[in-house]
C-alpha cells in the first residue's frame, strides 16, 4: 500500500509498505479516503517540529481523516463498509487524566501523525481501535467527516469559553480552527455578535460566509475599530492565530471578566503579557488541547444542519501531489483555507 511521509524539511516521499492487519478483537483496518492537511501538519513540514516534538525522519504525518471500514475484530461493532470520522486520539482509558474526564491529556496518548506516538493518516489503510471510528450517517460526505476532527477542536474551545445567548465574542484568526470556532459558537449559542479578524481579505470573505457579523484586517487598529462598535468590550475573544500580536489584542478588547481562549499554537516559544491588565480586570485566560468529547456531538451538528463546514475546503489534490498541496497551504496560495487529499478517487 501507499504512505507518505516526511524524508527531511519541506519534503514527502511515497512508499511502498505492507499492509496492516486487524490482530485484536476491537480493532477495525479502515481504508483511509479523505486527510485534511492541519496546521500542525504544516509546522512539521516547515519546520520539523512544534515545541519540544521533533520530527524524526523518515515520519508519516497527517489526523484529520475519513475512512471505510473494510475488515473488523470479532468485538469491533462496525460492519465492512461503515463509512467513518477517525478520533486521532489512541488515549489509555486508565490514567489519572482519562479517568476523570480529560483523555486530551492523557499521560499514555497515541496521537495519529504527532512525533514519536503513532503513525499519521496519510496510508491507504490504517488498523485502528474500533472507539476512535465514528460512524457517519449517510447524509454526510466523506469530505464532510475528515473535517469533523478540526470542527471537534473548535466546538472543544467554544465550550470552555462557555459562550451564553447574546454575548460578544471575537474571533482572532480564520483559518481552519478559526473559522470551526466561529461555526461551532453560532451552533452553540443564540443571537451571538462575532468580530472575526484575519490579515488575509479572501478568509475574511470566507469568515462573512460563515456567518461573521463583522470582520477586519488584523493591523494595529483593530482594536479601535472594534471598541468604536462595542465601547464596553467583548465577554469572550478565540485566539486563533498563535500570533503574540494577536494575544495583546485579544486581552485589549476584552470586558472586565471576559475570558481569553488560547485555541492557535504559538509562534513563538514564550510570550508575554499584561498581568496587570489581566490582575485588574479578572481576565480568565484558559488553553486549548485538541479537543475532549467533542467529535460525536460535531457529527450531530453537521448531520442536522446547524453547521455547514463546506466552505472551509478550498482545494483538493491527489495523494501523488501531497507535496505540491503542502506548498500551497504552507505559502497560503491561491486563497486556500482547507486543502483535501483523496487517496480513494472513487469515492
Amino acid at each position: 500500500m501507499r504512505e507518505a511521509r516526511f524524508t527531511e524539511l519541506k519534503k514527502i516521499e511515497i512508499t511502498d509498505v505492507a499492509e496492516p492487519n486487524v490482530e485484536k478483537p476491537d480493532e477495525v483496518k479502515v481504508r483511509i479516503d479523505r486527510v485534511g492537511i492541519c496546521g500542525s501538519d504544516v509546522h512539521y513540514f516547515v519546520h520539523g517540529r512544534i515545541a519540544n516534538r521533533v520530527v524524526r525522519y523518515p515520519a508519516t504525518l497527517g489526523h484529520e481523516c475519513a475512512g471505510t471500514v473494510v475488515e473488523a475484530g470479532a468485538d469491533a461493532g462496525l460492519a465492512p463498509g461503515t463509512r467513518v470520522a477517525i478520533d486521532p486520539a489512541l488515549t489509555c482509558g486508565r490514567c489519572d487524566q482519562c479517568r476523570s474526564g480529560r483523555s486530551n491529556t492523557c499521560r499514555e496518548i497515541q496521537f495519529l501523525g504527532t512525533p514519536d506516538e503513532a503513525p499519521g493518516a496519510v496510508a491507504d489503510y490504517r488498523v485502528l481501535p474500533a472507539r476512535n471510528c465514528l460512524p457517519i450517517p449517510d447524509s454526510l460526505s466523506l469530505d464532510e467527516a475528515a473535517l469533523i476532527e478540526p470542527l471537534s477542536v473548535g466546538l472543544h474551545s467554544v465550550r470552555l469559553g462557555q459562550l451564553k445567548d447574546g454575548q460578544r465574542v471575537g474571533i482572532l484568526g480564520c483559518g481552519p480552527i478559526g473559522l470551526s470556532v466561529l461555526l461551532t459558537a453560532r451552533a452553540e449559542a443564540e443571537a451571538l455578535t462575532t468580530y472575526v479578524t484575519d490579515l488575509l481579505p479572501e478568509r475574511l470573505a470566507v469568515a462573512q460566509t460563515c456567518g461573521a457579523d463583522w470582520t477586519g484586517s488584523a493591523t494595529d487598529s483593530v482594536v479601535e475599530r472594534i471598541l468604536e462598535r462595542e465601547p464596553l468590550g467583548l465577554d469572550c475573544v478565540f485566539e486563533c492565530s498563535g500570533d503574540p500580536v494577536c494575544v495583546d489584542q485579544a486581552m485589549r478588547i476584552l470586558t472586565p471578566g471576559g475570558r481569553l481562549v488560547m485555541v492557535g499554537i504559538p509562534t513563538a516559544p514564550q510570550l508575554t503579557f499584561d498581568v496587570h491588565l489581566m490582575r485588574t480586570s479578572e481576565l480568565t485566560f484558559r488553553n486549548v488541547r485538541r479537543q475532549e468529547g467533542c467529535m460525536e456531538p460535531a457529527i450531530r451538528m453537521m448531520a442536522d444542519g446547524r453547521i455547514d463546514a463546506g466552505p472551509l475546503v478550498t482545494h483538493y489534490f491527489p495523494l501523488e501531489q501531497i507535496e505540491p498541496a503542502f506548498e500551497t497551504v504552507a505559502a497560503y496560495d491561491d486563497g486556500v483555507i482547507k486543502a483535501m487529499l483523496v487517496l480513494d478517487e472513487a469515492t
